[in-house]
């Protein structure tokens, strides 16, 4: 049975709303209101849906409970249904959602109040996570409006704008570009030039591990030789700004990442057999016995392997042309980013590797990619794409010259 109860407290007078919910041990669950005009309109949605054979949707949270439940069973927009990952996408998006106060059912929701959404978006998330947030948000109200669970989509002509003024997508080497970058540092290694060869072979291990680890290079320059373990490392100190060896910056980057064996074997060969004494248990510390600067690994090393490989490029600036490297170091974290969003690897295990502290600095830092991945899985919708599918042996209808 379905009713309001008025009720007082610290905040004075509010309204509570008991509806059934099979989902209950109880058979009831409650929903509390400001106004007697937002019980009441949750009551009517609810009380309507369950005589359409579901369960209440009378709230903003609940139709995004049951939006999420489309998307990954029936389809949204009659597409089909999502795969796992990007519903694990939309489930943290979900999260965001219900997290804000709404203190009106879905049938009292105004623009008004999806422009106040909007500005708590803004003012507590990232631009890019906002403009996500809000996006899925428009989805929720589009789908009840096709049900028949609102008269129209408010939330349509309030949008998140992207801007240049925000940071771009991170610099990305493509696979090819890692493995120039690795067969560079083997040709270096095997340099005639013992001076180079030398220097190579502390160089050739930390960028292996850089690659295969996804390390910052503030932490694979500082790792220490007892966090080398059976099949991976250990993270538990780094170099700060300053130049002095510390433990890294938040408990989320002291973390254990999984290494290849053979990358595992080379740094083991080195730290046990070619690493100079140090009192720092450095794996590679310097000839004098110190840790080597993010900026001499920089200069030294990756410029280095980045001409032997043939990435560089030609810029011209207020001091003239001259070439530098197409990519910096942190590149190759970015990388091997990119191969775990690629694998589809649970969003909460790449934050955990990463050595993110909140998993929303996952999304800001490679949403780009999420997104172009959740792109490639729902498939080409293009027409002349799909003409090539459907003939992809079929002549060009492009004019010759």
């Amino acid at each position: 049975m379905a009713d309001i109860r008025v009720k007082e407290g610290k905040k004075g007078k509010t309204y509570q709303v008991r509806y059934h919910d099979k989902s209950k041990k109880s058979g009831c669950s409650y929903k509390t209101f400001r106004t007697m005009k937002a019980a009441r309109a949750f009551l009517h949605d609810s009380t309507s849906w369950q005589e359409k054979g579901g369960s209440a949707i009378g709230s903003i949270e609940n139709a995004i409970d049951h939006w999420l439940e489309i998307c990954g069973t029936e389809g949204r927009s009659g597409n089909e249904p999502v795969t796992a990952y990007t519903l694990q996408n939309y489930s943290y998006l979900a999260d965001i959602m219900k997290s804000y106060n709404w203190d009106m059912s879905l049938c009292e929701l105004e623009v008004t109040d999806v422009v106040a959404f909007r500005s708590w978006l803004l003012k507590n998330k990232t631009r890019y996570l906002a403009r996500k947030t809000l996006s899925c948000f428009q989805a929720v109200l589009n789908e009840m409006c096709v049900r028949g669970f609102v008269n129209k989509n408010v939330a349509s002509s309030v949008t998140i704008k992207s801007s240049t003024r925000y940071k771009e997508p991170v610099e990305l080497p493509s696979s090819s570009d890692i493995n120039s970058l690795i067969q560079a540092a083997d040709r270096l290694a095997n340099s005639k030039n013992r001076q180079v060869a030398k220097s190579w072979e502390r160089y050739r291990p930390i960028l292996y591990l850089a690659i295969d680890s996804g390390m910052r290079p503030q932490e694979y320059l500082a790792i220490a030789g007892s966090n080398i373990l059976d099949s991976g490392v250990q993270v538990e100190r780094a170099i700060e700004r300053n130049g002095e060896l510390s433990v890294p910056k938040t408990p989320a980057s002291r973390r254990f990442i999984d290494i290849s064996p053979d990358v595992l074997d080379m740094v083991r060969h080195y730290r046990d057999n070619l690493a100079p004494e140090n009192t720092y248990d450095l794996v590679f510390p310097t000839a004098t016995g110190r840790w080597q600067t993010v900026e001499n690994w920089r200069k030294l090393a990756f410029k280095a392997v980045c001409i032997e490989a043939g990435l560089m490029e030609v810029v011209e600036s207020e001091r003239g042309i001259y070439e530098r490297p197409k990519f910096k170091p942190y590149a190759l974290r970015h990388f091997y980013a990119s191969m775990l969003i690629e694998q589809r690897l649970n969003l909460k295990k790449i934050q955990t590797l990463m050595g993110h502290s909140n998993i929303s600095t996952t999304f800001d830092v490679y949403g780009h990619l999420i997104e172009k991945l959740e792109q490639q899985e729902k498939g080409v919708s293009g027409m002349l794409a799909r003409t090539a599918q459907l003939n992809p042996c079929g002549n060009s209808v492009a004019s010759e010259a």
